[in-house]
């Protein structure tokens, strides 16, 4: 099995985001215009709409116009929007909006004050509706009607796409389509990453539910303008020191016409732009300046050959000594689950330690009995493993002298006789004289004991091969 998800993502140390002038965080401003977009049978859709609004419960209304629902929309586009475009644009704050094509075609007004102040439309899809159940091909074809109207509404093909209700499929076809400087349905991290789909790779600029106004109108979420202030403003300190420190990140807010345009919650918005303005090393910018600074200070990097695609043939022949002289735990691995975050040291060392450690007493003493003798008789008669050969050579177990020679080939006998495998210990984190210090005490383990230690050291052995073979 492939696992498709990328649980790894940047791992431990992301990349240097290197945000102009050395900002120490880049926060973004999204207004969501979906009024006019949304479910309703004036749209030709089965029921009303009954997401992110007021009322409390909301249900679709199927065949039936929902009154209550339409106007708390039609408070987005006629009030919501405006006072919104007077805050933002009076506090020269850089705007994307994630525009409803339908939407955006019935709010022309709307769509020119957008264009007026410079801001960035990028689509939010053809209709404000679920994308989940929707076959390929009809969400395929929705993607190319959004383009189409969006085009002839704003002028300009949209360069940014955010479905939002979307499918599993969403990403995947926006990657196919081509033509978009990037996508932002994931919530995946603080920082952009490219995603690959059928060759072609596309840009992912991650959008957030958490830091976003949506949250006045679910049931785990703001109740007053203050707590919505005060969960940006940590979250903007929190990216703040990050970027302070020397590692620079993202931050995302989004908002919604009918919902942050309300004046309790539009004052909070308010106070939050100030704060964001106080600090000195804050670049405020759009989605599309986002992701023109990334694809070109970070453009993708394809790994050659990832472990995780590799053919069976292909994974055994890089990975099958890794485990000296094993390569069955190679082929269990492969044969096993494996992902994207198997694709590094650790990675792979996880999953092939894990077949190691799944496998009888039997095969893991097969596994020991198969490492040679340290300084031993293979070594003199260089039959090592290529391997093998580095690692003795790396603390100088190469070079002996006649008297280290003669204490390891007695360590060696006993050792052997007493525990039925040969001493095993990773020489790279070792010394000569540390090594013979681990012998001396190790050969006084029992066997149980000793059999666990120098299975243990297999595991590490191998997680220093991989080490020297993949990126961390």
């Amino acid at each position: 099995m492939r696992y498709p998800r990328d649980l790894h993502g940047y791992g431990q140390t992301p990349p240097a985001a290197q945000w102009p002038d050395g900002a120490r965080i880049a926060v973004q401003f999204v207004l969501n215009y979906e009024e006019g977009g949304e479910n309703s049978v004036l749209h030709g859709d089965a029921a009303s709409e009954a997401f992110l609004s007021e009322i409390v419960g909301a249900a679709q209304w199927p065949g039936q116009r929902h009154w209550n629902m339409e106007s708390i929309y039609e408070y987005g586009a006629r009030a919501g929007f405006w006072r919104l475009h007077r805050l933002l644009t009076g506090k020269a704050v850089p705007v994307t909006v994630y525009g409803v094509a339908t939407a955006l075609k019935r709010s022309p007004a709307q769509v020119a004050a957008m264009l007026d102040a410079g801001w960035e439309i990028a689509s939010h899809g053809l209709k404000w509706v679920e994308h989940k159940d929707m076959g390929l091909e009809e969400e395929r074809a929705a993607i190319a009607e959004a383009v189409r109207l969006h085009t002839l509404v704003t002028g300009e093909p949209p360069r940014g796409w955010y479905t939002g209700r979307c499918s599993a499929n969403t990403i995947d076809l926006i990657t196919e389509v081509g033509g978009f400087d990037y996508v932002s349905d994931a919530y995946a991290d603080d920082l952009p990453y490219w995603h690959e789909q059928g060759g072609r790779r596309q840009l992912v600029v991650p959008y957030t539910l958490d830091a976003n106004d949506m949250r006045f109108a679910t049931a785990q979420g703001f109740n007053s303008g203050h707590q919505f202030f005060s969960y940006l403003k940590d979250s903007f300190d929190v990216l703040y020191a990050e970027g302070l420190a020397g590692s620079p990140k993202m931050m995302s807010i989004g908002l919604h016409c009918r919902l942050a345009g309300r004046p309790g919650r539009a004052m909070a918005l308010a106070r939050f732009i100030d704060y964001v303005q106080s600090h000195e090393k804050v670049w405020i910018a759009r989605r599309i300046d986002i992701a023109e600074h990334w694809a070109k200070t970070h453009p993708p990097q394809t790994l050659a050959d990832p472990p995780s695609r590799l053919s069976e043939s292909a994974f055994v022949e890089r990975f099958g000594g890794v485990f000296e002289h094993s390569d069955w735990i190679a082929r269990r691995a492969w044969a096993d689950e494996l992902s994207r975050a198997n694709d590094t040291a650790i990675g792979l060392a996880a999953a092939l330690t894990f077949q190691f450690r799944a496998a009888s007493e039997a095969e893991r003493l097969g596994v020991l009995v198969a490492h040679p003798d340290l300084a031993g008789k293979l070594a003199q008669a260089k039959r090592l493993t290529a391997s093998s050969t580095e690692e003795q050579a790396s603390v100088g177990l190469d070079a002996l002298t006649d008297e280290e020679r003669v204490r390891f080939t007695e360590l060696n006998t006993q050792y052997v006789e007493k525990f039925g495998f040969p001493f095993i210990i990773a020489v790279r984190d070792n010394t000569k004289a540390s090594i013979l210090a681990a012998f001396e005490t190790r050969i006084g383990n029992d066997r149980d004991t000793e059999f666990a230690t120098a299975c243990r050291q297999v595991e590490r052995i191998a997680f220093l091969r991989l080490a020297s073979m993949l990126p961390g």
